[in-house]
Order: structure tokens, then sequence, then C-alpha cells
């Protein structure tokens, strides 16, 4: 086949997935709306930026944007003055002025389908990607993925932001979501019950000889995390937040929950990846006297997080938006136990008390009281491994994740 991907070319969920169609030997072409240089043989590479994603952010990692600041005066958990107006400027141009950008982003995203004359385009996200695509295809077959916020977060934004939306679903040939809520969603929002639907993980699955049960090898490791974990104690407890900074994690609630999980098991460590550059996460660990035990570390490679994982005894998912993430499914392959936040999509994974814990995002009591029993319950800890082992072998590896959305893109081009 010959690939459009309409996508952040920056992003490692987005080139996870385009990666097995290259590998597949398929002529794969990208449209990237942020700058990007991508390790990957293509047929061609083209930059349209979208809402502004080009203006003040082209250095910037997908896992490392700002989120919630917590008052420095108070350390309430509330956001600061200055991380506030941060967030509120970017949602206002996104949400408000970024649909303003489409038409003329339209026209770029035309005259490369022209250009290129693809089989199927595909958009992997709805805003604005699949906002955009959806504007451009005439006669092209149309595949929208959506991603864990596009329905939650996004679309209820603004009645802008609603209404593109739906003519994005409605312009839809097919639809590819990351669980089972979304598709629901997705109903609700005008998409064709006839159309053909594909749920599967959104970066392709994980890929079980990265990802996997086992002592971590420390020798593999050439980066900052090699210290940090030969510096750890055998004895004591390793916690990992793996999500970064993003405006729907609500990092002021896990940093909170530290001196509470400390108090119980003084002997923790806490990991959290793409924050080293983190004004706000230090000056959390200030306020909260807590610079001993966190560690700040830059973004982390595929085998850097799988040797994290293995080390930590629990992963913590402190969001208020998702969908299937894929940092969850992961450590999941990895044993590494899950306390993440209860959500719809949340829970297609977790079963609250059996193979994970379940908490509210909004609540730094209730995220340590489930850290505090995960840490001190191994048998819950073995068995959740042995479960969760099972379940991404049967629903997440990459081989048979991928397997299906090429079967699938098949089906939407015929």
């Amino acid at each position: 086949m010959r690939l459009l991907f309409v996508a952040d070319g920056r992003s490692p969920i987005a080139l996870n997935w385009i990666m097995h169609f290259v590998e597949a030997g398929h002529e794969v072409h990208l449209l990237s709306t942020f700058p990007c240089k991508p390790d990957l043989e293509l047929s061609s590479l083209n930059v349209v930026p979208i809402a502004f994603s080009g203006v003040g952010m082209r250095s910037q990692a997908r896992r490392s944007k700002p989120g919630r600041e917590l008052d420095p005066a108070s350390a309430t958990g509330r956001p600061s003055m200055g991380g506030a107006r941060m967030i509120g400027l970017r949602a206002f141009l996104r949400h408000w002025l970024g649909p303003l950008t489409v038409p003329w982003a339209a026209e770029r995203v035309r005259k490369a389908m022209q250009a290129v004359q693809p089989d199927l385009v595909h958009a992997m996200r709805i805003p604005f990607e699949g906002i955009v695509a959806a504007a451009a295809c005439l006669s092209e077959p149309l595949l929208i993925s959506v991603w864990g916020n596009d329905f939650t977060l996004h679309a209820p934004s603004t009645p802008w932001m609603g209404l593109l939306t739906r003519r994005a679903l409605a312009h839809a040939d097919g639809l590819h979501v990351d669980c089972q809520r979304d598709l629901h969603l997705a109903y609700d929002l005008g998409f064709s019950r006839e159309r053909p639907k594909l749920v599967l993980p959104g970066g392709g699955g994980v890929r079980p000889e990265i990802f996997h049960p086992g002592a971590p090898e420390l020798a593999a490791l050439d980066s900052p995390l090699k210290a940090v974990l030969r510096g750890i104690s055998p004895e004591a407890k390793v916690v990992i937040n793996p999500r970064g900074f993003r405006a729907y994690v609500r990092n002021d609630t896990f940093f909170q929950a530290i001196p509470r999980i400390l108090e119980v098991h003084p002997r923790t460590v806490f990991i959290c990846p793409a924050m080293a550059n983190q004004t706000q996460a230090k000056r959390w660990i200030e306020q909260l006297g807590i610079g001993a035990v966190v560690h700040l570390l830059p973004m982390l490679s595929p085998i850097e997080m799988a040797a994290t994982f293995q080390r930590a005894q629990v992963t913590v998912s402190p969001t208020e938006h998702d969908g299937t993430p894929n940092t969850l499914l992961e450590a999941m392959a990895c044993g590494c136990f899950p306390v993440a936040s209860d959500l719809e999509s949340i829970r297609e994974w977790i079963d609250d008390g059996v193979n994970g814990l379940l908490f509210d995002p909004d609540d730094p009591d209730a995220l340590a009281r489930a850290v505090n029993r995960a840490l001190a319950d191994a048998d819950l800890r073995a068995q959740a491994a042995e479960r969760n082992e099972r379940l991404i072998a049967e629903k997440a590896t990459y081989a048979n994740v991928m397997n299906e959305a090429e079967a699938f893109y098949l089906r939407v081009v015929g």
C-alpha cells in the first residue's frame, strides 16, 4: 500500500505505529504537524504546522509539557498564576484560534495528497491532524485514530472543537480507538456504526523483547538512569511516575502524596522520567522536603524505561483524562504493579484490587493509600504481575497488534 500518515512526527507513539509499515515494505509518507527528523526510511516527509504547532514549541518533547503548578506559597496543589496562564494561553490558542488555521493547513495537506496519491490516509488523533485530514480528503480513504483525550478533553472544550470533531468523524471511512469507551463516544458524536472500526493500543502495543519481567540489565544502560539505579539500596522500594508533565496529569497530587507514602514506607525512592528540566517539579521537591528520595530524569529510551519498570514495585498514573496509556501497558508487561486514576478507560485493563489499584486523581491521600497498600502486599503484587503478563500477551503485543492493524488497513481501503 501507499500510505500517507498525518501525525506528530516527534511522537514515540506515532513513530512506533508507523515503523511497522515501513518495516513491512509499504510505501510510507509522513506529513508531520511538528518539525521532526524521525529515524525511519520514509518515502517522503513534509511539515505542515496546524493550530500554532510550530510556534515556540519546536524543541519541546511530547512527554515534557508544562502542567499544573503548585502554589509556591501554600503548597496547596492549586495552579500558580504563572502555570495557569501558560496552560490557559495554550488551550485558548489551540481550542479557540486553532480552528482558524484549518483551511490553510487543509490546502497544504491537499497538495501533499495530490503529490503522493495515497491508497490510504491515516490521521493519528483528531485535534488537529484528523480535523485537517478530513477537510483535505476528497476521494482518498481516510482512517482516523482517536487518542486518549480527543473526546473527553478537546471535543467539549469549545463549540468549534465539538463541531470540527463531529465533521472529522462523519468524514472518516474507518476509526481506530484505544479503548471501548472512545468507540461508544464516537458513536455519540456521529461516527457511523456501519463503518469499519478497530480497538487496539494506540502505540501499536508492547514489544516483549524489551518490556518483560526480570531484573534490569544495568550493563546495557548508558545514561543518568544507570547511576540512579545502582545507587538505590536493594532493600528500598521504588515507585515510578512515567507520565511526565502534561496539562491533564495531576503531578500536584503525585508530589503531595510522597510525604504520606514515606510516613509508612520511609525507604521508598521515586523516579520521574521526563521531569529533569521541570522547574515546577524542583519547586515541589523543595517545598515538601523530599529531595533525598526523588530523582528527576530526562526522557528515557524504551530500554531505559523497561529497566526502570523492572526495578520498580509500583507505577503511578495520576491523570484526569486518558485512553489506554502505553506506559501502563509497558509497566504491566514488566511486572510493575499499576496504581492508576479511576477512569472508565483504565477500568478496561485494571480490575481494582486484583491486578492494580485505582484512585481519585484529585486526592493525594487516596493515591498514598493505594501506593502504601501495594508496597505492603507482596502477594497482591505477585498475583497482579502474573495476571498482567497474560493480559499483555493476549491483547497487547506489538506484532499481534500491528498485524491486526495492517489487515484493518486493507479492509478500509477495500
